[in-house]
């Protein structure tokens, strides 16, 4: 069987629904709405597996064997069809799966779908299950929510490295500005600092913008190799140049360093390679901001900036759309909502939109290299893949 070069996969179509409050809409019906689009986009092939990607469905929507439930209402019954679980990871790890079995040969089209409806549950019950997605026996059953956990992590680097009460604004600023451009994004207008600093405090030193709003949603992509592309879709076409996925410890405290994210930058070392650029060369990242330490952390482990430095990036305007490397150039988690495992896929999304030029207001120059990041938890899980033009 002929082994396919990694720069042969290819995504040839994109589906996503904006991001928000869908109270009138069951998982089922958010998750064909992308797919078809996708589909749509690619021209209509039929696909030989499809991949969901969700974190909390069985938590919040009382909800498991959710791909088959997808498949059966995309009327795609027969096919391969499984779910992908790695916590706010599962989306960027669901294109992994799709990516190797397509590179593989075994499988000629695969589609990746991102969904998750966070509304199903509030208050108290939403915090409890996103508190699964940390240890059970030693974090969460001591009343650890991720929420806090961040705020431990971004309390600690402010110390170590004399960040300034107001050192990490610029994140927020920045995702909002990008956000008021995106039509598909939770929350399209532009804060001011004043605004930030005047948000209400949730876990010291986290304010409200320093976090990503959960959000329901659903994107999907397409992926296939590059000579089975419908010859009649004039537009540029947009590959998976890098591919990779690593873990760290599930507990924080069993970290030699917990202000290092060792997955995130073992799986973007690994991706550039087999992308075969340097990260000089990456024209755009979309990274995992659920809050906003995890972005400073993500720019430092993918050598965009020296270890405890990450957060000057977003002082300076490094991190804008015309920066020296734009983050989030859609709004990131921040703006456009924090879809759980949806959210790597909605950066696949948007990373092709960059490269085929349509992005509008959010469009970064002549963009010919996207990274595009999820991670579970505090990188315990961290998917990295490189998109080329």
């Amino acid at each position: 069987m002929k082994q396919d070069h990694p720069s042969d996969i290819v995504i040839s179509g994109i589906g996503q629904i904006p991001a928000g409050e869908h109270w009138n809409l069951s998982l089922r019906q958010l998750g064909t709405a992308a797919l078809k689009l996708a589909l749509k986009d690619a021209g209509g092939p039929k696909p030989q597996a499809l991949y969901v990607a969700n974190m909390l469905s069985m938590n919040l929507s009382n909800q498991a064997h959710l791909a088959t439930l997808i498949a059966d209402a995309a009327d795609l019954t027969g096919i391969e069809a499984l779910t992908t679980e790695a916590g706010a990871a599962s989306g960027g790890a669901a294109i992994r799966q799709a990516y190797l079995a397509v590179k593989s040969g075994y499988v000629d089209c695969a589609l990746v779908l991102g969904v998750e409806k966070f509304s199903d549950k509030v208050g108290a019950e939403l915090e409890e299950a996103l508190a699964t997605n940390l240890d059970g026996d030693f974090e969460s059953i001591q009343g650890l929510t991720p929420a806090a956990q961040a705020a431990l992590i971004m309390k600690r680097y402010m110390i170590e490295n004399d960040v300034p009460p107001d050192g990490f604004a610029g994140f927020a600023l920045n995702a909002h500005h990008n956000g008021a451009g995106n039509k598909f994004a939770m929350f399209q207008k532009a804060i001011s600092k004043e605004t930030y600093h005047r948000a209400e405090m949730v876990s010291d030193p986290l304010n409200m913008f320093d976090i990503a709003p959960p959000a329901d949603g659903a994107a999907a992509v397409l992926i296939t190799r590059r000579e089975l592309v419908d010859a009649a879709l004039d537009r540029p076409l947009v590959r998976i140049s890098g591919s990779a996925l690593s873990t760290d410890t599930l507990s924080l405290h069993d970290r030699v360093d917990p202000l290092e994210f060792k997955s995130a930058a073992h799986s973007a070392i690994k991706a550039l390679a087999m992308a075969g650029i340097p990260n000089s060369e990456i024209d755009f990242f979309e990274l995992h901001d659920q809050y906003s330490i995890f972005a400073a952390l993500a720019l430092e482990s993918a050598g965009f900036a020296p270890k405890g430095q990450g957060w000057k990036l977003a002082q300076d305007g490094s991190i804008g759309l015309s920066g020296v490397i734009p983050v989030g150039t859609f709004g990131g988690l921040k703006a456009r909502g924090f879809t759980g495992g949806a959210s790597g896929v909605y950066q696949a999304v948007e990373a092709v939109l960059q490269l085929r030029g349509l992005a509008g207001k959010c469009q970064v120059v002549d963009a010919r290299h996207g990274m595009i990041q999820s991670m579970g938890g505090p990188a315990s899980t961290t998917v990295t893949h490189i998109l080329s033009k």
